[in-house]
């Protein structure tokens, strides 16, 4: 049976649905300006003042000096290293180590969560932690930016709430079958936390593909290793070293600045259709259960 609707209800719909899309629209503005702003003419995009709802004109002279460029290319290839390697390492520390902190009969789960939190508020500070790298012998290398940031506890206390709230009665079945640790985590728990293990995941690779902070810290000698944020950085700050026969470099480089931010996140933002839908479950079953 149809319940029918009162005008009230249906007025406080359409304000919910107004108000949210007005967010939404807020939200995705930005991007959208971006957008438009890097297929403007250069000419008409540098004396450009307010919004743009479209583009000014079209113009993809921007892209192609982007693409032009080797250090934007070497750049992409750092930073697929960075995300490819860096998550991979964070997904297996942090499940090793959130598979000891789960364990309700591991004596010392209590001492050991409460040393990873402590790093969470407390930390030494940049200049403790760039003569550490230097001492380890990591500076001016890769792994400068990988090894330091292996775990994130704030993704291995969400991870740990997770595994602890499967059923213990699958993990006992598990070990009556003869199962050890290694097979109970792989078999038993990691199967039944796919959604937690997808929103992790996804923070990890995130957070390398936007990082440029470290490389800047950890790699002032090796320009060849710097990733495309740390490019985008320079772009951004300063001007491009373009030219072109056509349009002068001052006009060429506001186009290039547009387009650098669409082709450096374009990449990451494809990766959240497929994600998205494990959002809600695997941070839920992360934070309902201390």
């Amino acid at each position: 049976m149809k319940i029918k609707r009162t005008k009230g209800e249906i007025v406080f719909d359409a304000a919910i649905y107004f108000f949210v899309g007005m967010i939404s629209l807020a939200c995705l503005y930005p991007m959208l300006y971006v957008l438009f702003a890097s297929l403007s003419e250069p000419t008409r995009i540098m004396y450009h003042q307010g919004g743009l709802l479209w583009p000014l004109g079209f113009s993809l002279k921007g892209y192609e000096a982007v693409i032009g460029r080797q250090d934007v290319w070497t750049g992409y290839a750092n930073t697929l290293f960075y995300v490819t390697v860096g998550t991979s390492l964070n997904m297996v520390m942090t499940v090793m180590g959130t598979y000891v902190l789960s364990r309700r009969d591991f004596m010392f789960r209590k001492p050991l969560t409460m040393m990873f939190v402590f790093t969470m508020y407390f930390t030494g500070g940049t200049i403790p932690n760039f003569i550490l790298v230097k001492s380890l012998g990591l500076l001016n290398t890769r792994w400068a930016l990988i090894l330091p940031v292996a775990i994130g506890t704030w993704n291995m206390l969400i991870m740990r709430t997770a595994f602890a709230s499967v059923p213990s009665a699958l993990e006992e079945a598990a070990l009556i079958d003869g199962a050890n640790d290694l097979q109970i985590l792989t078999k038993v728990i990691l199967p039944v936390s796919k959604a937690t293990l997808a929103v992790i995941f996804l923070f990890y690779a995130v957070g390398h593909w936007n990082s440029w902070f470290n490389a800047l810290i950890y790699l002032p000698n090796e320009r060849e290793l710097f990733p495309l944020q740390l490019i985008l950085r320079e772009v951004l700050i300063s001007n491009s070293d373009y030219s072109s026969s056509e349009i002068s470099v001052d006009y060429l480089g506001e186009s290039i600045r547009y387009a650098i931010i669409i082709v450096s996140t374009v990449p990451i933002l494809c990766i959240y259709p497929f994600i998205q839908k494990y959002f809600v479950k695997g941070v839920m079953m992360g934070s309902v259960k201390g």
